[in-house]
């Protein structure tokens, strides 16, 4: 799948992409403009999105005067334009053709018509200059009022505007425009956002036939493939994406965030970098009775007869011990880890002194960490019934984590099939991500 992707995702077949090009780091960067009138909570929503603000340090934002240019890294790089309300398709400066998308915030207590007459005069202008713009309009501040009015009024903002778009030109009625109905105070905007994240993501078929076979063949009921900081979901799997869950998933996600520089690898202190990374440094070898388990299950299924690598074991170990507090650097004989190393090849040669390699010769950087974290909950099945699932956390990449619900049951009796299957997942995630920067010049 990556190799195919690899195949189209170039710069030629994407010429925007050479004239979006960051001055900063000179990365081709998706940009989104965001746009509302005054204290319509524009800034709030990029802050508790990629600042990880929380909700009532908001109250204490300044009000936006000028163009604030923010670049953000997740699947793809973005950079979004916060405007003040005064902003006018002439102030911006730069033509609309060169927004992926624009994303329209709107008070659900305002009163509506300043806010549509000022949405309606951007939809017509980008209309005119890309007809293929995404646009989207959030009716935020949804906390603020009780269930039926928040369903009416955002109902009324949605016909308003229809109704605006349709007397000027009904051409305009074939215009996508997608409105969501948002807060800071729950994950409607992680869920309103991801859905704009996806839609720019050229790659995204590939992760999602990506994320169709790991819960195809690890028996996932849900899988997710999370920004870390941001908590949006880039890709998903074919089935619905069900509220609960993906509130659970965000919930969880957080907690890990909040908890997980505590329990920081020994590989991540700058004593122990030195330590792998110098000459006369031993090579050190993680060991765990769970490793060996983890290999049995993986190869006795029927599906996958290989033996996991010694670098997918070593990985898999790395994990597991720091999930559980433990980190063993005590390497024992070879032999003892690896039984099959010294069969069949004769005598064993002689021990040689270790060589010190010349001063310019490149210091092999230590294995990547990629941390890993589980939690079992009881949670209603789709025949109502209530069973036990185990919700897994699987970094990716720096930037993204698989987390996916598998049954407790089958968790605990192919787990080795479940790492398995999410290392295949992150070769081709990254294999994916790596072509994307390719073509971004990052």
């Amino acid at each position: 799948m990556a190799t195919n992707y690899a195949a189209t995702a170039t710069t030629s077949q994407r010429p925007h992409l050479s004239n979006n090009r960051s001055p900063a780091d000179g990365v081709a960067r998706t940009k989104i403009l965001l746009l509302g009138l005054r204290r319509a909570g524009k800034t709030s929503i990029q802050q508790f999105l990629f600042n990880n603000m929380q909700p009532s340090q908001t109250f204490y934002l300044e009000t936006t005067m000028r163009i604030t240019k923010h670049a953000i890294d997740t699947i793809i790089p973005l950079e979004i334009w916060d405007c003040p309300a005064n902003t006018t398709v002439e102030s911006l400066g730069v033509p609309l053709a060169q927004f992926a998308t624009i994303i329209f915030v709107i008070d659900i207590r305002d009163l509506y018509n300043q806010p549509i007459s000022k949405l309606v005069e951007f939809i017509i202008a980008s209309y005119e200059a890309n007809p293929d713009i995404i646009l989207e309009v959030f009716v935020h501040k949804a906390e603020k009022l009780q269930e039926d009015d928040k369903i009416e009024n955002f109902r009324q903002i949605h016909e308003r505007v229809s109704d605006r778009l349709l007397d000027m030109s009904p051409e305009y009625e074939q215009m996508q425009l997608n409105f969501h109905l948002t807060s800071i105070y729950d994950n409607t905007l992680h869920e309103a956002f991801s859905r704009v994240l996806q839609k720019l993501t050229e790659p995204l078929p590939y992760l999602e036939e990506l994320m169709n076979v790991f819960c195809a063949n690890s028996q996932s009921s849900k899988a997710f493939l999370f920004d870390i900081n941001s908590k949006l979901y880039v890709a998903t799997d074919a089935s619905p994406v069900d509220a609960a869950t993906h509130n659970l998933c965000c919930d969880y996600l957080n907690m890990l965030n909040n908890f997980m520089p505590l329990y920081k690898s020994a590989l991540s202190s700058p004593d122990r970098h030195r330590q792998l990374t110098g000459a006369s440094a031993p090579t050190p070898t993680l060991i765990s009775t769970e490793s060996s388990r983890t290999a049995s299950l993986s190869s006795s299924s029927g599906k996958h007869s290989a033996s996991p690598t010694p670098e997918h074991s070593q990985r898999s170990t790395l994990a597991r011990n720091a999930s559980t507090g433990f980190l063993h650097t005590a390497p024992p004989p070879v032999s003892t880890i690896y039984p099959s190393a010294q069969h069949d090849r004769g005598p064993t040669p002689p021990l040689t002194p270790p060589q010190t390699p010349p001063p310019h010769t490149l210091k092999a950087p230590p294995p990547r960490f990629y941390p890993y974290a589980t939690t079992t909950m009881s949670l209603p099945s789709q025949a109502g019934t209530r069973g036990t699932t185990t919700i897994t956390y699987h970094a990716i990449t720096k930037n993204l984590a698989l987390m996916a619900l598998v049954p407790t049951t089958v968790f605990e009796e192919r787990r080795g099939l479940v790492e398995y299957n999410v290392v295949a997942l992150r070769e081709g995630v990254q294999g994916i991500c790596e072509t994307e920067e390719e073509a971004r010049g990052a």
